[in-house]
């Protein structure tokens, strides 16, 4: 039996955080730092938050886990043949093995340790709203709320059931206050309300007070104004509220924010090359030591090293595949300059990291390493294209994405089964080993994921079960 709450933990981890804080550490030793004075000024909430985003950048969740990792296993990416390859059993949906459990209880503990951090950010800024400026309390105020959301509605989509058949069923806890007890879990649309009020707040706030806005700063790499649109989209399109996707997808198309990355910049030399596709990135992570299990060229996640058969690639026949090579496909820019060679095997480059930009102050627009995309530009354009008034303006916004890409424009005529056929082919060559294309299977209920030859086993694949360390310590699960 689990003894202590799960939820405090978070903001423990988040004291820690203030470690090498200098300001800190000269009031009284780390040991005895408490939250109020964590939170004695404006330099202090941000600290806090900087100690959120460091959290969705572990290994446990985006930085690994919930996007080039295990949740890219889950979705058929990987080849994964040899005994002992990391997350094997996930691409076997083996949900019961012991490396399965591990990486859920990971993620579940990581996950709402962040919502416990987000929360008490929250909490202080009313409970201590006159340390702030107006345009602090937005935005520190508005991206809790906005990684409070993400990161419930990414456990949710995990953990919880497919919404169109389990609206009504009891799902996970959500969480919007430290208790000492254990919260109960709500129903999937109890929480999606939740979450969708908690964006709503956010919006608000943000956009009064947001440099992205004003365009004084790009600040992709936190929750930005249009992260929260993005996220809105991506959440209203998941429950099935069309209009409401599309209206929030469209804001942030329209906003000009994101340009696509050009041809130069993405089929540039090896050293400099736009891997990661900077400028359509809508929110990303910063992971500072990516490198050390994404590129060192050892045994790490798409180097060689020994052998393939417990790296994270695939075979050359599955990339033909992917990019449709014979039919069209081969002047694909992610076919050319995505998919690359290492020790005589195609590997997916996109975290290959390239560190030849100087850095200055201006991390969201030039670095090109240490990223690892979260929300990007071509998923707003896919919701726009399912959600389009014809098949004619649907495949109007593919096509904005596959000529950035360097493919030739699909036909503007057809069959609403073919809109989806081309949507689905798009996800899936985008948005390749980041963690997405999971949901959107699970979404549309896809009974046989990309490079499969037979089936899934059942459509309950889509819902892992609630990790044993929840369900020990939280009898509302009985």
């Amino acid at each position: 039996m689990m003894k202590k709450n799960i939820y405090l933990l978070g903001f423990l981890a988040l004291l820690m955080s203030f470690v090498s804080c200098k300001k800190f550490l000269t009031v009284k030793p780390a040991t005895q730092l408490t939250e109020e004075d964590a939170f004695a000024s404006e330099a202090g909430f941000q600290q806090a938050l900087n100690g959120i985003y460091a959290q969705a950048a572990s290994r446990s969740l985006y930085g690994d886990n919930l996007t080039m990792g295990f949740v890219s296993a889950l979705e058929q990416d990987y080849l994964l043949t040899a005994t002992g390859a990391t997350h094997r059993e996930a691409k076997t949906f083996s949900y019961t093995a012991a490396a399965v459990m591990s990486t859920t209880n990971s993620i579940w503990t990581s996950g709402y340790n962040l919502i416990a951090g987000a929360n008490k950010i929250i909490s202080f800024t009313e409970s201590k709203r006159s340390l702030l400026s107006n345009t602090s309390y937005a935005t520190i105020r508005g991206e809790a709320l906005g990684m409070r959301a993400l990161m419930h509605f990414d456990l949710l989509r995990l953990f919880g059931p497919e919404y169109t058949a389990g609206e009504n069923k009891k799902a996970i806890p959500y969480v919007d206050k430290v208790s000492q007890l254990p919260l109960p879990a709500v129903t999937t649309k109890v929480l999606i309300d939740k979450v969708l009020a908690d964006l709503a707040e956010a919006a608000t706030l943000l956009k009064a007070a947001d440099p992205i806005v004003t365009n004084t700063k790009a600040r992709k790499s936190v929750m930005n104004y249009y992260a929260v649109k993005a996220l809105e989209a991506r959440i209203r399109m998941y429950v099935g509220d069309r209009t409401g996707a599309r209206t929030a997808a469209l804001e942030v198309v329209s906003s000009g924010k994101f340009p696509f990355v050009t041809s130069t910049a993405a089929s540039a030399a090896a050293g400099s090359r736009d891997r990661l596709y900077l400028p359509e990135l809508v929110l990303m992570f910063r992971v500072r030591d990516i490198a050390s299990w994404a590129d060192n060229g050892t045994s790490t996640y798409f180097r060689y090293f020994t052998t393939i058969n417990d790296k994270f690639t695939t075979s050359q026949a599955n990339f033909n595949s992917l990019y449709e090579t014979a039919s069209g496909g081969a002047t694909d820019l992610r076919y050319l300059y995505r998919v690359e060679l290492d020790g005589g095997f195609q590997f997916p480059s996109k975290y290959w990291q390239t560190n030849s930009v100087t850095i200055a102050n201006t991390l969201d627009t030039n670095r090109l390493s240490q990223l690892v995309p979260v929300i990007r530009l071509s998923e707003m354009n896919y919701i726009l294209a399912e959600t389009a008034g014809t098949v004619s303006e649907g495949i109007g916004y593919l096509n904005a994405v596959r000529q950035v890409r360097g493919l030739p424009a699909l036909a503007t005529t057809g069959t609403a089964s073919y809109l989806e056929a081309e949507i689905q082919k798009e996800y899936r060559k985008d948005l390749y080993a980041e963690g997405q294309l999971f949901y959107y299977y699970k979404r549309k209920n896809v009974m046989r994921m990309q490079f499969m030859t037979a089936d899934i086993p059942s459509l309950a694949i889509y819902t892992l079960p609630i990790p044993l360390l929840e369900l020990e310590y939280n009898p509302t699960y009985k």
